[in-house]
């Protein structure tokens, strides 16, 4: 039995004993992530620390302090704040419908005074927590096959139709994933599984066809014959392949990669940062940043299974796999596996909604290992 099993209910309250269950080496793999972010941010800024690598330390420092705050917090408040947070997300999502800001044809954004804002990034942590607080007070019969599970489809259909029709896919996309992620860890039998997996395929052609906006088809497209369209819409995957090749096993150098450096690679300090990366330092240092990922997801998964609680370990491990989705879509994105549909790499590309978003989660990671011996009530109610 581990020391801190052995301690006492009272004492694993006290600030110095949670700080010690911090895992540090959790913390540390966040930090070299996003600060080999802000290496490549400098460097396609053209050796300058403006404008977006100083700022991505700064938004960094700040997140990485809230994530340990958030940390020090009992799961019982993570508990009892799940539906509300769910709500108070469904609402924006709302309010973006009817009073949103319409940028690149896109209405995603709320904006109060200087302060503008992505609701569905709020929603991301909302449909993990309301989720594992669903399923925490329901039986394996339920979670398995039941007509209750009515309600985990409601929480995942309703922002995900309003993500949707934003339009923002790939952020659709990861909520719709990441909550059929959790239905599936949660027990869900494999029948239903399959008598809705099969609809879902047979109707993707018809949505590409008549359900998409014209930008996403010609993405799609693009996706599937990049080179038919090699200056317009398949410039993005043309580019990025040629930025991840070129750079070797070692890389061009830093400051060195033509197709960054020579603007010829789009959105390089966000969605095609990896590319950037990639071309740069090599197959050596990217090879590197995706085995840090992956202990980061490996060492959050290890903690969901520690927690004593099934909201516990239900809400770590769905936002530990919105995080691998994030880094998988992104990765297949700049290698050409699958179509652009805007989500960036996690810490690595420069972007204060998605930093917030990830630490945020990190922070309900932390606390559920801090406080994994919580004991939670059952129940469906809302508080």
């Amino acid at each position: 039995m581990t020391a801190s099993a052995l301690t006492r209910p009272g004492e694993r309250e006290r600030l110095p004993v949670k700080i010690g269950q911090i895992d540090w080496r959790f913390v540390a793999l966040l930090c070299a992530i996003a600060g080999t972010g802000a290496v490549m941010l400098y460097s396609v800024g053209k050796g300058s620390w403006e404008p977006w690598a100083a700022n991505h330390l700064i938004r960094f420092g700040v997140c990485l302090m809230m994530m340990l705050v958030l940390a020090m917090i009992s799961l019982r408040w993570w508990f009892r704040a799940a539906y509300p947070v769910y709500f108070l997300a469904l609402l924006l999502l709302v309010a973006v419908e009817l009073f949103g800001d319409v940028r690149m044809g896109a209405q995603r954004w709320l904006a109060f005074g200087p302060i503008s804002f992505q609701p569905s990034e709020i929603m991301k942590i909302g449909v993990v927590l309301a989720l594992a607080r669903w399923y925490h007070g329901a039986s394996a019969q339920d979670a398995r096959l039941s007509w209750k599970l009515i309600f985990p489809i409601m929480i995942i259909g309703a922002p995900f139709l309003l993500v949707a029709h934003q339009p923002d896919l790939g952020t659709a996309m990861l909520i719709g994933l990441t909550g059929a992620a959790i239905m599936f860890m949660a027990g869900l039998s494999w029948r239903l599984i399959a008598a809705v997996a099969i609809p879902v395929v047979v109707a993707v052609p018809f949505y590409v066809a008549f359900g998409m906006h014209g930008y996403q088809r010609d993405r799609v497209l693009t996706f599937l014959n990049p080179e038919s369209d090699p200056s317009g819409a398949g410039y993005h995957i043309m580019q990025s392949k040629i930025a991840l090749g070129s750079g070797g096993f070692l890389g061009k150098g830093l400051g060195l990669g033509s197709q960054s450096q020579l603007e010829f690679l789009p959105e390089k300090h966000t969605d095609f940062i990896f590319a950037a990366l990639a071309e740069e330092n090599g197959f050596l240092v990217s090879g590197l940043v995706l085995a840090a990922y992956l202990l980061v997801v490996v060492i959050a998964l290890r903690i969901a299974s520690l927690s004593h609680s099934h909201f516990g370990r239900l809400a770590a491990a769905g936002v530990t796999v919105t995080f691998a989705l994030y880094v998988l879509i992104n990765g297949a994105m700049v290698m050409g596996l699958a179509p652009v549909v805007g989500v960036p790499m996690p810490l690595l590309s420069y972007g204060g909604t998605v930093m917030l978003t990830v630490m945020i989660g990190f922070g309900l990671v932390l606390a559920t290992r801090v406080h994994r011996y919580a004991e939670l009530p059952k129940g469906h109610g809302l508080f």
